[in-house]
């Protein structure tokens, strides 16, 4: 009996390792009876799927199995979504993407490498079947079926008939890595399981819009403009074909506010020198600026309106949004209805070294994301890009040595909201309050396997309490001894950060236009 027991090894239950067995042996002189029959009905399960005749698989699966490898299949599903679908369609495909992503990343560092699985033997299944290059990875957990599962469950969290409708497909490929023989039923249940768990992850980092809108104090001395008279509108058209939108944002700005001053920033021109001009202009005309474009140009245009004294008017059309989302102005005739009846709030302002920011600030992986996301979007879409930079900022970020208010520190990533964003994470989410005068800063410190324990804390739900993670509340925060060649970013534009330089809050700064809750 016991030899039988060890020379089934390589069928021990997924999730158990043989240090594990060893340990149990030494105790007690048997594996786990629990372990044994979980392994022996993993196993018996395997073979009867592969003997068993199953009509049409031996076409289809195989061939289905290979279009999913390094996610081919659900990459496809997304950029197809990205080009056919809705703005709710290309938000579903961006969760699915960005769980798949998590998955694979959790997969590839800590479940292939803490459980080393050998695969089946391959003898068992017809060779019809077998796919033509066989996998040299571990087992446990499948990656095709977290894949599969993370992108299925991600794009149901943000659209349920979306992910019912791809929940058959991705069943499919999972059932097929037991088909083809390369992995036992326990791994693509794990992976499964693990692929769902990432998406749930990224939803806790990442949640969908906000149910309300976060306060701000209500300033009734913005005027009104009906029909837009006395608004200049600068619109960044690079900024919209970025966003996958229009390539020529006027005539929607025309039939929202027709009587409004528009004037377009194509390749080539000065958005700075465009928009001071625009300000200019409506100081003159006693309205206002607005700005057609996203977080980057938005950023721009608040510091002409700051500069003149002017309110400001978003109307949303770049890649992101992140600041208009938080205002509650998803569509250009949210920001009209609000520039047209007169209503405004006061947002507070971050700034540093001359600049300003609305949304974040950081230093460390986030701005080697936002670059290498620009260099790859020209060539693959700016959603593809964004998930193909986060997945190789994640294998190759270096952590950075800074002093930070004086403790010197090494850091995978120092993010600085404008006013505190919800959840515990290292990611911004949504914020509760647009004038709160505080400073969101959050420190992932670069120890030994600091990337790996914060993912798993994350896919555990511990992320609150992980060291790894320090979150502070401040109105000021001093960042010195800053390595010659780190880049910053803030508000999704990178530059070359200073040796040293200091955060602040300036409190409700900008007023910009934002319709009422009673107008929605």
């Amino acid at each position: 009996m016991r030899g039988r027991l060890r020379s089934g090894r390589r069928g021990l239950l997924p999730g158990v390792t043989a240090a594990a067995a060893r340990h149990t042996r030494a105790r007690t002189g048997y594996p786990s009876p629990v372990l044994v029959a979980l392994s022996t009905w993993d196993r018996s399960l395997f073979r009867r799927v592969a003997e068993r005749h199953w009509p049409g698989g031996d076409r289809v699966l195989p061939r289905l199995s290979r279009s999913a490898d390094h996610g081919v299949l659900w990459f496809g599903v997304a950029a197809g979504a990205a080009l056919l679908g809705g703005p709710a369609v290309r938000r579903a495909a961006l969760r699915g993407t960005l769980s798949l992503a998590l998955a694979s990343a959790t997969v590839n560092t800590v479940g292939k490498r803490s459980v080393r699985r050998v695969r089946p033997v391959a003898d068992l299944v017809p060779v019809v079947r077998r796919l033509a290059r066989q996998p040299v990875t571990t087992s446990f957990p499948s990656g095709h079926s977290a894949s599969a599962a993370a992108f299925a469950t991600g794009v149901a969290l943000e659209s349920p008939w979306w992910g019912l409708a791809l929940a058959p497909l991705a069943a499919s490929v999972c059932f097929s890595r037991v088909y083809t023989g390369v992995h036992y039923p326990g791994d693509v249940l794990a992976g499964a399981a693990l692929g769902a768990g990432a998406a749930f992850v990224v939803r806790g980092l990442a949640p969908g819009r906000p149910r309300q809108v976060p306060a701000a104090p209500a300033r009734p001395d913005a005027p009104a403009l009906p029909g837009g008279r006395g608004l200049v509108v600068v619109a960044n058209c690079v900024s919209g074909q970025r966003a996958a939108g229009p390539a020529d944002p006027v005539p929607a700005i025309r039939s929202a506010l027709p009587q409004a001053e528009v004037v377009t920033c194509g390749p080539g021109d000065s958005l700075a020198r465009l928009l001071e001009e625009a300000a200019a202009r409506a100081r003159e005309l006693g309205g206002a600026l607005g700005v057609h474009g996203g977080d980057g140009t938005v950023n721009a245009a608040a510091t002409a309106a700051a500069r003149h004294g002017l309110p400001l008017a978003v109307l949303p059309g770049g890649t992101y949004n992140h600041f208009a989302r938080d205002l509650g102005v998803a569509t250009v005739a949210d920001a009209a209805r609000a520039v047209e009846a007169g209503e405004a709030v006061a947002v507070d302002v971050g700034r540093f070294e001359g600049l300003r920011f609305l949304n974040t600030f950081s230093i460390g992986a986030y701005p080697d994301l936002v670059r290498v996301r620009e260099r790859w979007a020209p060539r693959i879409g700016a959603w593809p890009a964004g998930v193909a930079a986060a997945v190789h900022v994640l294998r190759t970020a270096r952590p950075v040595r800074l002093r930070v208010d004086g403790r010197r520190r090494t850091v995978w990533l120092l993010f600085a909201g404008n006013c505190l964003y919800r959840g515990p994470g290292m990611a911004p989410v949504r914020r509760a309050d647009l004038a709160d005068g505080l400073l969101d800063v959050r420190l992932v410190h670069g120890g030994r396997l600091a990337r790996t324990r914060l993912l798993l804390a994350a896919l555990t739900g511990a992320v609150r309490h992980s060291p790894v993670l320090r979150v502070v509340r401040a109105r000021r925060l001093s960042v010195t001894g800053i390595p010659p060649g780190t880049h910053l970013a803030y508000d999704g534009e990178v530059a070359p950060a200073p040796p040293s330089l200091t955060l602040r809050k300036d409190r409700e700064a900008l007023l910009v236009y934002r319709p009422s809750p009673e107008g929605r």
